[in-house]
């Protein structure tokens, strides 16, 4: 097999345009053969905040394997210093289910993640609502990091300012020097929120906290799932989502909103509906757009394969020898 760590995937880089491409090639799959992907299991034991997820898939088309990825998420780790998740990912060849790839490290899953934010915010760009933006990032772990790069490396000329929170605080040394001059560190959530087009929540928080409406059609980017009460956003008439079956469970917010509102399947768009249908075109500008990503392991196959190939194309990482 060939192996690749957090080391080799930077050696390697992040083209954002790549890999937005490949979150949106592979939607363009799903609900077709050439997707496979069934409902992901938790595992849980001790502290019931911890969890180990497991998330196979199949992904045809030029992606062309399966695979699984494991990935824990122990919010506790932060503080001891070590890193909430962790993950490790198998990729198989299809046609025999020999084992060809192993990638060990939480990068690939930030870069998926923000891959998919990348594709749900084009989507909401080609609405041109707006000229310029402003942003609102609350959350400056590894997951909002990747965010802001992403943010301003594919949208950069059009952001006017980013505020960010952390409500364990954010050295201004770790800002990209670039963006020093249009990014405010808020002291609180709100200075992050209010008035924002774009809101990203990428925290482990464990209760809810955003108790105001959003602005008039901003764009909610609700990656880490469980920030909003219900009733900031029960009026919000676009919801969309990867996949309702995985996201209407485990405490999410849109699980908050099916419980305590009547929100069902019917009443929300996919991603892929979004992306490949325009399925946003038509909506009213004033309507916010509350994106609920659970994540789909196709994803994380798609773009764990683009880093085996270019890995080995390029000679970054180890062959796994008997």
């Amino acid at each position: 097999m060939y192996y690749l760590n957090d080391g080799h995937i930077r050696a390697i880089g992040s083209d954002w345009h790549t890999l937005r491409g490949l979150v949106e090639q592979t939607l363009r799959l799903t609900g077709t053969p050439e997707v496979v992907q069934p409902l992901k299991p938790y595992l849980r034991y001790g502290d019931p905040g911890n969890r180990i997820i497991a998330m196979p898939a199949y992904v045809g088309g030029d992606t062309a394997v399966s695979g699984m990825k494991w990935i824990a998420s122990f919010p506790g780790n932060l503080a001891i210093d070590k890193p909430r998740a962790h993950g490790a990912i198998i990729l198989n060849e299809p046609n025999t289910g020999v084992p060809v790839a192993v990638i060990n490290g939480a990068l690939v899953s930030q870069l998926r993640t923000a891959a998919v934010s990348a594709a749900m915010l084009r989507a909401y760009m080609d609405l041109g609502r707006r000229d310029r933006y402003r942003v609102g990032l609350v959350g400056w772990g590894p997951i909002g990091r990747r965010q802001f790069e992403m943010l301003t490396a594919l949208h950069g000329d059009r952001i006017d300012e980013i505020r960010l929170h952390d409500r364990r605080g954010i050295d201004p040394s770790t800002i990209d020097p670039a963006w020093r001059d249009r990014t405010i560190v808020a002291d609180d959530w709100r200075e992050a929120y209010q008035a924002a087009d774009i809101v990203v929540t990428c925290t482990a928080a464990t209760d809810r906290y955003i108790d105001e409406a959003p602005s008039p059609g901003a764009l909610l980017l609700n990656v880490s799932l469980r920030d909003y009460k219900a009733d900031s956003v029960k009026n919000v008439r676009t919801v969309v989502v990867d996949d309702w079956r995985e996201v209407c469970r485990e405490n999410t917010d849109v699980e908050l909103l099916h419980r305590e509102t009547g929100l069902s399947e019917g009443d929300v768009l996919t991603l892929r509906e979004v992306v490949w249908d325009e399925a946003l075109k038509g909506r009213a500008e004033a309507d916010p757009v509350f994106f609920n990503p659970m994540g789909m392991a196709a994803f994380d196959m798609a773009v764990a394969a683009h880093y085996w190939r270019e890995g080995q194309r390029l000679g970054i990482g180890a062959w796994l020898e008997d």
